[in-house]
């Protein structure tokens, strides 16, 4: 096997990757305290394609060297807004018919490898700080919670990391 060059892979530019259709994902990030993990974040939603990026609260926003360090220029080629809460952009996701789901440890959380996304739906997901993960009052307001099945000793995930997990979770029927 030999590794493929950038240029063999034919990636989409940002214009195209604009025109083209979309991931009926949002990720919301609520109070991510990081620019690595905001970056990080960018890049996977580029990834996979996904509709947007809504940053809220204290989460950084470009343009920002930190971000990009991260993101490699995702940052251009997602949309992304800002809110001053994540309330405030779960209300406005929900307003539009989305389904919006916390991706937090929850009394009742799905577990994600017992959840299959509805093609017919249009989806945002939560994303929460570092040390607090999702402010309580967005998870009251939210459709639901998935949580990521864990088996080692620590209770919780990188935030970027969860996020990669989890926008691959909603990418996957798209990716046959």
């Amino acid at each position: 096997m030999r590794k493929l060059r950038t240029i063999e892979m034919k990636r989409l530019s940002v214009e195209e990757f604009h025109e083209a259709e979309k991931l009926p994902l949002t990720v919301v990030m609520d109070d991510v305290r990081s620019m690595h993990n905001v970056g990080s974040v960018f890049r996977t939603c580029d990834a996979f394609r996904a509709e947007a990026v809504y940053l809220c609260g204290i989460t950084g926003c470009p343009p920002h060297a930190e971000i990009h360090k991260t993101a490699l220029g995702a940052e251009e080629s997602v949309a992304w807004r800002y809110f001053p809460t994540a309330l405030e952009a779960v209300r406005e996701l929900q307003s539009r018919g989305v389904v919006v789901l916390s991706i937090e440890q929850c009394e009742g959380s799905t577990m994600l490898n017992h959840f299959t996304p509805d093609s017919s739906k249009r989806y945002a997901i939560v994303m929460g700080n570092e040390v607090k993960g999702v402010h309580q009052e967005v998870i009251d307001a939210s459709d639901g919670c998935l949580e990521i099945p864990q088996l080692g000793t620590k209770h919780s995930m990188n935030v970027s990391v969860t996020a990669g997990i989890v926008i691959y979770q909603f990418a996957e029927p798209y990716l046959k």
